[in-house]
C-alpha cells in the first residue's frame, strides 16, 4: 500500500475531530410528503451509490429537526441493520438527504488524515467485511444489526493519507467511470420515454398531420407511416388503422420460482438468485443459490427484462449476469414485438401497478394476473412498429451495453480493491499527489 498503516479505532478517530458517525432520522409519518429533503431507505442504497431520487421527502416545514442529520458531499451511507454493512457514497452532483434509522452516515471532518473517498473503499473491503460479519449482532428472530457503539469500536487498517488518496484516486476513477455511463444511460431513458409518450400515447405525428403541419423531429419517408385521422376505441381516439391490445396479448409475464425448494447440494451446478432487493442493486450476490437444471424460462440472461410485480414495483433490463428467477418477479417476453415496445408500455402502466399495489394495506402491495389484462396498449401496424424499431432499437441496445460496461469496470474494481488495501498492490507515488477528494 506504501506507507505505514495503523489499526485504529474507530472511537478513536472520532474522539480525535477527525471522524464522525451519525445515524438516521426517526421519522413520524406527517414528516413525509412529495417534496423537500429525500428520505433515503437502505433499499435506496447499492453497492457505491445512492438513490436520491426517492418517494417520499421530509417536508419542507421540518427542515429545522433534521438539520443535524443531513448529508453532505461524500459521505459514506452505511447499513446497520438487515443487509449490515452495504455501504453507498454521495456524490457532490447529488442533493442532501436524510437517511432513515437503519442507516449511519460516516463522514471525515479532517480531509488532511481520513480521505473521504478512502473511507468508503475501505469500509467496502474484504477484510473489513469479514470483521463486520464476526462483530455484528446476529438475530434469531430480529435482523442483524450494528449500534453506534459497536460501529466506534470497529478497527480500521489505516495508512498514512498519501496512500488513502492514491488508492480512492486508483479505485475512484473506475467509479466515475461508471457514473458517468450512469448518466449517459439517464439521457438516453428520457429520450426514449419522451419520444415513446410523443409518438404512441399523445400520437403528436398523427395530430400533426391531422392539422396539416408536418410532423417534427421524423424524416418525410417515417411521417408518412403515420395516417392523419383518429378513430374511436375503447380506449377514446386513437389513429386510424392501429388497435387496442391489453399487455398481457402484447407481452408474455412467466413468473419465477420458490427458489428454496431447488437448493443445489455439493457439487451441483449452480446460479445466483435474484430476488426484489437484487434487481434494486443490478447485482445477483445475496448469496442464495438454485440449481441451475430449473425450467429455462426462469434462468435471466443479460438484456431479459424483469418486472416485480410484488413489494416494490419496478421494471428493469436485468444486466447482471445469468441467474436464477425467484417468485414474485415476472421474465417478460414477447414473441410478436420487439422489445423495446413492451419495455415501454410496462413503463407506461407502471405508476398506475404501484398505485394498486400501495392500496393493498394489509398485505405486501402486490398486482394481479388481471391487471395486467385490464392495461390496454395501443399497437401500430408493423410499418410504423418496423421504423421505430430503427430508432428505439438502437437506443435500448447502446443502454444495454453501458450497463454492461460498468459492471465489468465494477469488476476490475472490486479485484484491485483488496490487493490495494492489503499491500499487494503498490500505489505510485505521483498518484498520491494532487488527488485529494
Amino acid at each position: 500500500m506504501g506507507g505505514d498503516i495503523s489499526n485504529v479505532r474507530v472511537g478513536d478517530l472520532v474522539a480525535a475531530g477527525i471522524l464522525t458517525i451519525n445515524d438516521g432520522y426517526r421519522m413520524r409519518n406527517a414528516e413525509l410528503g412529495s417534496t423537500g429533503t429525500p428520505f433515503v431507505r437502505g433499499g435506496d442504497i447499492g453497492h457505491g451509490w445512492i438513490d436520491h431520487k426517492t418517494v417520499d421527502h421530509i417536508r419542507p416545514e421540518f427542515s429545522e429537526r433534521i438539520a443535524t442529520k443531513l448529508t453532505k458531499p461524500w459521505d459514506v451511507a452505511f447499513i446497520t441493520k438487515g443487509t449490515v454493512g452495504r455501504v453507498g457514497i454521495l456524490r457532490p452532483e447529488q442533493p442532501p438527504v436524510v437517511f432513515a434509522p437503519q442507516v449511519a452516515y460516516w463522514r471525515s471532518l479532517d480531509h488532511e488524515r481520513l480521505d473521504p473517498r478512502f473511507i468508503y473503499y475501505l469500509l467496502s473491503g474484504a477484510e473489513f467485511q469479514a470483521r463486520l460479519d464476526a462483530d455484528k449482532t446476529h438475530g434469531a428472530m430480529v435482523a442483524d444489526y450494528v449500534s453506534i457503539s459497536q460501529q466506534h469500536d470497529f478497527r480500521l487498517s489505516l495508512p498514512e493519507i498519501r496512500a488513502q488518496r492514491a488508492i480512492a484516486h486508483i479505485l475512484g476513477t473506475l467509479d466515475d467511470k461508471v457514473e458517468l455511463n450512469r448518466r449517459m444511460n439517464a439521457t438516453l431513458e428520457a429520450m426514449a420515454r419522451a419520444l415513446f409518450k410523443s409518438w404512441f400515447v399523445d400520437f403528436d405525428p398523427v395530430r400533426a398531420k391531422a392539422e396539416g403541419r408536418v410532423p417534427s423531429g421524423m424524416d418525410a419517408e417515417t411521417a408518412e407511416l403515420f395516417p392523419s385521422e383518429f378513430v374511436e376505441s375503447e380506449l377514446g381516439r386513437i389513429p386510424k388503422g392501429w388497435s387496442v391490445a391489453p399487455l398481457d396479448a402484447v407481452a408474455e409475464f412467466r413468473n419465477g420460482l420458490a427458489l428454496q425448494n431447488f437448493r443445489p447440494t455439493d457439487g451441483d451446478p449452480r446460479l445466483p438468485v435474484v430476488k426484489i432487493a437484487q434487481l434494486r442493486t443490478g447485482q445477483a450476490d445475496s448469496g442464495e443459490w438454485a440449481r441451475a437444471d430449473i425450467a429455462p424460462d426462469c434462468v435471466l440472461e443479460n438484456g431479459d427484462v424483469v418486472f416485480s410485480w410484488s413489494g416494490s414495483l419496478t421494471v428493469v433490463v436485468w444486466c447482471g449476469g445469468r441467474a436464477a428467477l425467484n417468485q414474485h418477479l415476472f421474465r417478460v417476453t414477447s414473441k410478436d414485438y420487439p422489445k423495446w415496445f413492451y419495455l415501454r408500455w410496462l413503463g407506461v402502466h407502471l405508476a398506475e401497478f404501484q398505485r394498486i399495489a400501495g392500496d393493498k394495506a394489509t398485505t405486501m402491495g402486490h398486482i394481479q394476473r388481471h391487471h395486467l389484462t385490464a392495461a390496454m396498449c395501443v399497437v401500430p401496424p408493423v410499418p410504423v412498429l418496423q421504423a421505430a424499431s430503427g430508432l428505439f432499437g438502437p437506443i435500448l441496445e447502446r443502454q444495454i451495453a453501458l450497463n454492461l460496461a460498468s459492471r465489468t469496470l465494477a469488476r476490475a474494481r472490486d479485484e484491485l480493491l483488496p490487493r490495494l488495501l492489503s499491500g499487494e498492490l503498490e500505489v505510485l507515488p505521483a498518484l498520491a499527489e494532487g488527488s485529494k477528494a
